[in-house]
């Protein structure tokens, strides 16, 4: 399935309309590589927020969509924003106004004969959630979001067969107020908050594979990670220990979202974090119903682990580690690898033994609007084209079954790390500058044309190269 990715609150905007609700994305600030995005305690006056307008995708979703399909988009990876349905997270009816839009949406894009793949969470919690219950850390919210999940599900189940329960559900154990909207107490063991907070998580993702297969039956539902190669710097045996160290918290979410149960190694795992979880009954049994049909990855970089102090720090990304000098870096400093993708599906497939979709894989660069009104980008084309020869040679060499590529993004969104317009990912140029101002206008890329002939030979264009 070739195609492309955004998130709904990286490009929708529209956050206070038709009875949408604050989310844990519309207090993120504007940063920049240099200085930290804020999350503020709720909306406040005079301060500018990326995501409030984000790129209008909510009122351009027409023209997206039929750029998408000038494309050749066969899939779309977008979420659906919580928010926008259960404005507070707790009301007992859904927010009628914002399932139309979705409605809407999915009929837009089978219409264009692409198909929806929506991520029923992705990095947004409704912030009344947050206030009210602390987020994830409450048990309630396992209801809350089935509650949700069954209102998504039941409108659009019937029209759509690829679903993901969470986006990047590992990066809980990174940032956990982004994915999962918790803060801590001064003195507070975080790893406890955030390993009962992941169980939580993943109780709610098997109860909406549970719903799934009533109101979307012979849909798939994956579960969805970052997966971040990792090496070990030298041979040295504690190295490769410390690799194996650095790779368990995000093995643990696989783990039990294909396995249905914590692996074997959980339990000291968290003993050794100070975690003991507390487990209700029925939650060993919810988890082995509520396994997922495939894994969706996101993959921009590798890492390197040392069981040395001393080296330099990569800052890319969220999965942090150690500098590899053997690679380039992004205009962002993030580490360009692509052999370490066909390392991570066949890491992944050789341990889950599932199919793998690659819904997200992008580079984020500074991208100059030329005086002829176009966006020369060979350096995204090359980027894209060097993974996608290395997802062939992951397919044809060593037998992973790879789903489908939707890069990120299919057009220029709010960055979620930095908030910046000026780190661009998209095939599409848009109109907008890091403080909000632009027209909003759509622009093709080099790189659209470019996406274009691979999607139209099969990704034959990208072998010659």
């Amino acid at each position: 399935m070739w195609g492309g990715a955004v998130a709904a609150n990286q490009v929708e905007g529209a956050w206070n309309e038709d009875g949408k609700g604050p989310s844990t994305a519309d207090v993120a600030t504007a940063g920049s590589r240099e200085v930290p995005r804020e999350y503020t305690d709720g909306v406040q006056p005079g301060r500018f927020y990326p995501s409030h307008e984000a790129v209008d995708f909510y009122h351009r979703y027409r023209e997206d969509i039929a750029l998408f399909a000038e494309m050749g988009f066969r899939a779309f990876r977008t979420s659906v924003n919580w928010s926008r349905i259960f404005p507070n997270g707790d009301e007992a009816e859904p927010n009628a106004a914002g399932l139309d839009f979705y409605d809407r949406l999915v009929d837009e894009l089978l219409a264009h004969d692409i198909r929806p793949v929506l991520t029923l969470s992705h990095y947004e919690v409704p912030y009344g959630l947050v206030e009210r219950y602390g987020s994830w850390r409450d048990r309630r919210m396992v209801e809350f979001f089935a509650r949700y999940s069954e209102s998504v599900l039941a409108r659009l189940g019937d029209r759509v067969d690829h679903w993901l329960t969470f986006n990047e559900i590992n990066a809980i154990t990174l940032f956990p107020f982004v994915p999962a909207g918790l803060r801590f107490a001064e003195g507070e063991n975080r790893d406890a908050v955030i390993y009962q907070a992941a169980h939580h998580q993943l109780l709610a993702s098997a109860r909406a594979v549970e719903l799934a297969r009533q109101y979307s039956p012979g849909s798939q539902v994956g579960m969805m990670m970052l997966y971040p190669t990792t090496y070990a710097q030298t041979c040295h045996p504690q190295d490769a220990l410390e690799r194996v160290q650095m790779m368990r918290p995000h093995w643990l979410f696989p783990e039990v979202q294909v396995h249905g149960r914590y692996p074997s190694w959980a339990e000291a795992f968290l003993r050794g974090k100070g975690v003991t979880l507390d487990l209700q009954p029925g939650d060993a049994e919810l988890l082995a119903r509520g396994t997922v049909d495939y894994i969706g990855i996101s993959y921009y970089m590798s890492v390197v682990a040392s069981h040395q102090d001393g080296g330099e720090i990569s800052h890319g990304n969220i999965a942090g580690g150690f500098r590899n000098p053997y690679l380039a870096e992004s205009d962002w400093g993030w580490q360009i690898d692509p052999l370490g993708l066909r390392l991570a599906l066949n890491e992944l497939n050789d341990r889950y033994h599932k199919p793998i979709f690659v819904v997200e894989n992008g580079l984020g660069a500074y991208d100059e609007l030329t005086a002829d009104g176009r966006v020369h980008d060979p350096y995204r084309s090359e980027y894209l084209a060097a993974h996608l020869r290395q997802i062939h040679a992951a397919m044809t060499e060593d037998g992973v079954e790879v789903m489908g590529f939707t890069p990120w993004g299919c057009l220029d969104c709010v960055s979620m790390s930095t908030g910046q317009m000026s780190k661009r990912y998209g095939l599409i140029y848009v109109d907008r500058d890091d403080a909000g101002q632009g027209s909003l206008r759509r622009i093709r890329k080099d790189s659209f044309e470019w996406y274009r002939e691979v999607i139209a030979t099969g990704g034959a264009s990208v072998l010659k190269d």
